[in-house]
């Protein structure tokens, strides 16, 4: 129902924004700016029309230099609308093979976590462009909990481009923000995150990537504790 009525209340802006995305995920391929500026107007406009209260926290958290991870809770496509909100900082993604069709994650590098050789591929490749000064998101728990606020275990391989990048490790907190596309209602909602302290290479440099994941993990229900 809120997906309708956002649609309905920019209907004239639908066909502008499917072409813009088209553009982004055909001529720009390889360039994430133009994919990072349409998808901060289609979020700005999906918040306008869904009856949606964003409430962002800590972006002083947020790097001051390029090339650093993201790795946030996943709770449903929405997560992506907020990261592309907030931050003032482009980014790409490494997303799940299955969602590669979504229409806004075309510029995304889908991972098939089946095949192994294809996703330590896809690390190399993740660890590669953040050290020459790309952003990425990298969901950890790998698929979207479905289940509120509650998380799913952290893939410790999902830390292992970071590791290999020695970059900057961005806890992020997302709270509530399942509800705008998983309820069938267009109430009013508000859908909080946070950027919390990263944690740098010199700090995480003599950990195993599960000890990683966990303390990431731990970091981020404690922010959703706190602020639920």
């Amino acid at each position: 129902m809120r997906i309708a009525m956002m649609v309905l209340r920019k209907l004239y802006l639908v066909p502008f924004l499917f072409y813009r995305i088209w553009l982004a995920g055909k001529k720009y391929i390889g360039d994430y700016m133009p994919g990072f500026l349409i998808g901060k107007k289609i979020s700005t406009h999906a918040i306008q029309a869904g009856n949606i209260t964003p409430e962002i926290h800590g972006l002083e958290n947020i790097p001051k230099e390029d090339g650093f991870i993201f790795y946030p809770n996943h709770q449903g496509l929405f997560d992506v609308l907020m990261f592309f909100y907030s931050s003032p900082k482009p980014f790409a993604f490494v997303i799940k093979k299955e969602a590669k069709n979504v229409i806004l994650l075309k510029q995304a590098i889908p991972m098939d976590r089946e095949d192994l050789r294809q996703s330590m591929q896809v690390i190399n490749q993740v660890a590669k462009e953040v050290q020459q000064g790309r952003n990425y998101i990298i969901f950890a728990e790998g698929t979207r909990s479905k289940m509120g606020n509650k998380l799913l275990e952290f893939k410790g391989g999902s830390f292992k481009a970071a590791q290999k990048a020695k970059c900057p490790i961005v806890p992020c907190a997302l709270i509530n923000s399942f509800v705008p596309f998983d309820e069938n209602s267009v109430r009013q909602v508000t859908v909080k995150l946070f950027y919390l302290k990263p944690l740098y290479y010199e700090e995480y440099r003599h950990m195993r990537s599960n000890e990683i994941a966990e303390e990431v993990k731990r970091r981020i229900e404690e922010a959703i504790e706190k602020n639920l």
